[in-house]
């Protein structure tokens, strides 16, 4: 009896360590939205506003079924700002699994508190990490230096006017009134993320509003300067971004650079998505107009 007993003990324990090695190896799962841009008006164009609720319940319902370990949303949850952001968040609250935010351009309109509108969104701070796994999350806010997310006073104003005033004199197309960028802080920052990272053999991704690569007029205003500290880490294994509707896609210097397409844009077609992380590979399984895309590292 006690042989059996003993047999049976270890036999569950030969199935409980197999249990865990599944976990194990089973792919942490990230779900992706960009632009949104909710507001209650008619359609203008190729936005149609009001059908974005309806788009972010089909996607939250996916995303669920998918079975994420969280979601990252990359910006302009709306259009117009913080009127009509509580059917927005009701939708994003119907994720089983807990949702990042970062904030677009189009969150700051008519806002008057731009430094703080971070807490709105529920968000623990203007910029900030995320760890699971072996993966570092990074979410940097590419508003921080802009005209529509800065006082007149402020030292970020300033700061976006020095900067906006040089890349105009580099002929830049990127000066545009809906663009922002970092500031040397929040680079410092992110330096130090990195340095982390490496130090405990952590995978990164970095999240971003605007873009950083390739350039089109749409990218960061500093984004070359992100660019150059990020290349130094090879521990960055991809960027992702939204801000660019109709999504892009290249590789800067070996790493591979995302722009989610907007769920604003068309009628009826969605576009949202599933990251997958495995070791060595990321995978974007796109739903709608979201791209699908694989990646060895």
């Amino acid at each position: 009896m006690k042989i059996k007993i003993i047999f049976l003990s270890l036999l569950s324990v030969l199935f409980y360590n197999k249990g865990i090695g599944q976990q194990k190896n089973s792919p942490l799962k990230v779900g992706l939205i960009a632009d949104p841009q909710y507001a209650d008006q008619d359609t203008k164009g190729s936005r149609f506003y009001r059908n974005s609720l309806s788009k972010l319940d089909s996607a939250t319902k996916a995303i669920n079924t998918a079975g994420v370990d969280f979601t990252v949303m990359v910006g302009d949850l709306v259009d117009m700002g913080t009127k009509d952001l509580a059917p927005a968040l009701q939708r994003l609250n119907k994720l089983n699994a807990p949702v990042y935010n970062l904030l677009g351009n189009h969150d700051y309109v008519n806002v008057e508190k731009g430094a703080t509108l971070y807490k709105a969104y529920c968000m623990p701070a203007p910029y900030y990490t995320v760890e699971k796994e072996h993966w570092l999350f990074v979410l940097l806010n590419t508003n921080e230096l802009s005209e529509y997310a800065t006082t007149a006073t402020s030292a970020e104003r300033t700061a976006w006017q020095s900067l906006n005033n040089r890349l105009k004199l580099e002929q830049r197309k990127n000066t545009q009134p809906w663009n922002g960028g970092i500031s040397i802080q929040q680079l410092k920052w992110l330096e130090k993320q990195l340095e982390k990272a490496e130090k405990e053999s952590e995978n990164v991704i970095i999240f971003t509003h605007h873009p950083l690569f390739p350039e089109n007029g749409l990218e960061a205003l500093n984004n070359r300067d992100i660019l150059a500290l990020i290349e130094k880490y090879p521990a960055v294994k991809a960027v992702i971004s939204g801000h660019h509707h109709p999504g892009n896609f290249d590789y800067y210097k070996g790493i591979p650079m995302i722009t989610l397409e907007g769920m604003i844009e068309t009628n009826n077609e969605n576009a949202f998505g599933v990251l997958e992380l495995s070791p060595g590979q990321i995978e974007l399984k796109g739903q709608g107009r979201m791209t699908s895309r694989k990646f060895k590292f």
